[in-house]
């Protein structure tokens, strides 16, 4: 080969080597009922805002775009050639911290089989996207936030912390759940306080107190979980907070550090926050599924917020065509409007029974009921949550009408 031909070859090998060694985006296939935010969460990706910009942009996606099952989408995770050597220099940065977690990442993405080989087997480097192009300020955040939240297996409803029957997600009076029965053994139950993080939801006001609809929809949703594990059931909070119990105030303090299963950050965008609820509905029913668990019931809880002027009674939602749910909801309403007959024989009950086209409840595999427990701004209806004598019973009449449902 003469040397003028050699020239040409040399230049071809050395750019194809250039070629090689650049970086590029992993890409996946979407699984059946995914969506962004699943998808992502699947990678570890999804508590960085920067994951989901990045994500639009290599595919050409707008926020609200919809996954299609088996089409492949580049995620936010760059794809190294290792040198061999150590991940600082694969990708020339000098922060050893940095360097660790994206080595965790890799060891997670390989326990998670997501990937099949180690990075010395493979000599391939994964490397999110947050770790080199998210903000600083984005990343202290959220570490500081994984560090506080407590961990999910001494947390988690369906799981005492340790030894006895001890589950801290109560509180401190109210951790120690005794089991009563096992009337429930089998039956499992996903209960959503409404909101949370930083959506307050609605808001009202009395004797000059803030009243935030997340505050008194999660404690009466936490009262009626363990009301639901007292008798044996298996029951997960999916919203949670790391230091409210049940509580014996009237008046609840408004904040904002709640948390989704999983010990997941609360995304600001609705959209967002509501499919992260979902989908960890989801993914536990389809282990629950598996162990041969039939049907699995999930209740989220609302206040609304109407003029002041209106009163309204507890009233309840289920998705169209859903006869299950529909069934579900109208015995919660015959069981609650027993408990007035017996209980506050002067006034008659009309809460409604109404089919809405709700996201927790379309989007969810589960049987499920949405509950409005009245109007936050109403101060006849107030009473009915400020008092936690009064937001105990309405936890007592609403385990009585899914007890009503789960063994008529």
């Amino acid at each position: 080969m003469s040397f003028t031909k050699l020239i040409p070859l040399l230049f071809f090998l050395a750019a194809s080597i250039l070629l090689q060694a650049k970086p590029y985006y992993h890409r996946v296939p979407a699984k059946t009922g995914d969506s962004i935010y699943s998808l992502l969460k699947r990678y570890y990706l999804a508590d960085y805002k920067c994951n989901y910009t990045q994500f639009y942009v290599l595919n050409d996606l707008g926020e609200k775009s919809e996954l299609q099952a088996g089409e492949k989408y580049f995620i936010p995770v760059l794809i190294y050639d290792y040198d061999g050597k150590t991940i600082r220099s694969t990708i020339g940065i000098d922060e050893w911290k940095k360097a660790i977690r994206i080595k965790e990442y890799n060891e997670l993405i390989l326990a998670e089989k997501l990937r099949q080989q180690t990075i010395i087997q493979s000599r391939i480097l994964w490397v999110p996207h947050h770790e080199l192009h998210c903000s600083k300020e984005q990343l202290d955040a959220n570490e500081k936030l994984r560090k506080e939240q407590p961990n999910q297996t001494t947390a988690n409803v369906s799981q005492p912390a340790s030894g006895g029957r001890n589950f801290p997600i109560f509180g401190k009076k109210y951790a120690n759940v005794p089991l009563k029965d096992n009337s429930l053994k089998g039956k499992v139950f996903y209960i959503v306080g409404g909101h949370g993080g930083p959506d307050s939801g609605a808001v009202g006001s009395r004797s000059g107190h803030q009243l935030c609809e997340d505050e008194y929809a999660y404690d009466v949703a936490l009262r009626l979980c363990r009301n639901l594990i007292t008798h044996g059931a298996t029951a997960y909070m999916i919203t949670r907070d790391p230091d409210d119990g049940i509580r014996s105030a009237n008046y609840l303090a408004c904040d904002y550090d709640e948390y989704c299963y999983g010990n997941y950050k609360i995304p600001r965008g609705q959209k967002r926050r509501l499919f992260q609820r979902s989908d960890a509905i989801n993914e536990l029913y389809e282990k629950h599924k598996k162990q041969g668990v039939g049907e699995q019931i999930m209740v989220s809880v609302h206040i609304d917020s109407r003029s002041k002027g209106q009163r309204t009674d507890v009233f309840f939602y289920y998705f169209p065509n859903s006869k299950k749910g529909k069934e579900l909801a109208k015995g919660m309403q015959s069981t609650i409007k027993a408990k007035y007959k017996r209980y506050n024989p002067s006034r008659k009950y009309s809460g409604t029974v109404t089919a809405r086209d709700l996201h927790m409840l379309r989007e969810t595999k589960t049987t499920g009921l949405y509950i409005e427990l009245g109007n936050i701004r109403n101060p006849h209806d107030q009473k009915r949550f400020i008092l936690e004598a009064n937001r105990q019973y309405l936890a007592d009449w609403l385990y009585a009408g899914l007890v009503g449902y789960v063994q008529p």
